[in-house]
């Protein structure tokens, strides 16, 4: 099964190209601020190519509240990770978008699970899912890959600590069974598999695959790479597959997920752009520069088209050797705050500050 990533790059262009100038027409028209901001920095006119279509800076949606539906329409709020005083997106949700987004996620997926369900393990804490209106970008993600498992188990404390006892119960429980794993990158690092090198816990999953992705800033501060990362979940849990996966919470469901190879995918709805860190203009494949991800997800709010503050490279296209069509590509880190010039503030604050 390769759906949803059997459409060429080429055929994949004009698609997405049509769809995208269609959003953002429909966002012009339902939000003033977004309608604004395209006005004064460059006027609108139809892309022809994807490098075309306007984008916003990710961080805008840190200082405005961006949404294209009546208030009344929202049905459920993203936050954006964030420690304890720092500004989070908003990211508003109707019942549309929020099935699209959730429909998309299981297509992404289902070629690497297969369409049955399996028993879960979450290597989180249920207490991050309180209120179900208003969700983290770790709620958001958690409620979101629930749903390919069946009898979930949170393995996580609400202070953080690993319920081992409770994990050893359901691996003997289900015990010869294919598990899935779901967690948020440098909180398995730190909460699970550095807590059980620590007390000396050795753990085997057998056959199970793990679903990680976000936090990897924090891991190249401490110098883990994927390669280290991805040795440590094999002898300290016994895991043997493992598939990171890039994303954010202002584009949740157009996620992007690695194949057997190790190389980030492009699906067929969703596409990425690498542009020059200083003029912004688009770079060719095998440069590093910001990451541009484009999805026809969103339609409560203006997020079809948005400059990340992410360094990644493009490493070709239709050509990778797990036999998923569309661009592969890498992820370095975030640019330094220092070096992102020119970017969310000015762009902002340049118009005004629109509200």
């Amino acid at each position: 099964m390769i759906y949803p990533y059997n459409d060429e790059q080429q055929t994949k262009q004009q698609l997405l190209v049509n769809e995208l100038n269609k959003l953002t027409r429909h966002h012009m028209k339902n939000s003033a601020a977004y309608k604004a901001m395209i006005e004064k920095t460059s006027g609108y006119q139809e892309a022809t190519s994807l490098d075309e279509v306007p984008y916003l800076p990710v961080q805008l949606f840190k200082l405005m509240d961006l949404l294209s539906i009546p208030a009344e329409d929202v049905i459920k709020v993203l936050t954006s990770s964030g420690t304890s005083g720092q500004q989070v997106s908003k990211i508003y949700l109707d019942k549309e978008t929020s099935v699209s987004q959730t429909k998309s996620l299981v297509d992404v997926i289902k070629p690497i699970l297969g369409a049955k369900r399996l028993p879960m393990v979450i290597l989180d804490t249920k207490s991050v899912l309180k209120d179900r209106r208003s969700f983290s970008a770790r709620g958001a993600g958690i409620l979101g890959f629930a749903n390919f498992g069946r009898r979930h188990f949170y393995a996580l404390n609400d202070d953080m600590t690993v319920d081992w006892t409770g994990l050893q119960n359901f691996l003997e429980e289900y015990k010869g069974s294919k598990l899935l794993l779901f967690g948020f990158t440098f909180m398995v690092w730190k909460h699970v598999v550095q807590e059980a090198k620590l007390q000396n816990i050795k753990i085997d999953f057998g056959d199970s695959v793990l679903i990680h992705g976000g936090g990897w800033k924090k891991l190249q501060d401490e110098a883990v790479d994927p390669q280290t990362f991805n040795d440590e979940i094999k002898q300290v849990l016994g895991i043997g597959k493992v598939h990171n996966y890039y994303g954010m919470v202002e584009q949740v469901g157009s996620i992007f997920v690695e194949c057997d190879h190790e190389h980030l995918h492009t699906p067929n709805f969703a596409d990425v752009l690498i542009r020059d860190p200083l003029t912004f203009d688009p770079l060719a494949y095998g440069q590093q520069g910001l990451i541009q991800v484009l999805s026809l997800l969103p339609r409560s709010y203006p997020g079809h088209s948005l400059l990340t503050e992410d360094l990644g490279t493009i490493h070709g296209e239709d050509d990778c050797p797990c036999g998923w069509k569309g661009k592969h590509f890498s992820v370095a880190g975030r640019i330094p705050k220092s070096e992102l010039r020119g970017c969310s503030d000015t762009f902002a604050f340049g118009i005004g500050g629109v509200k």
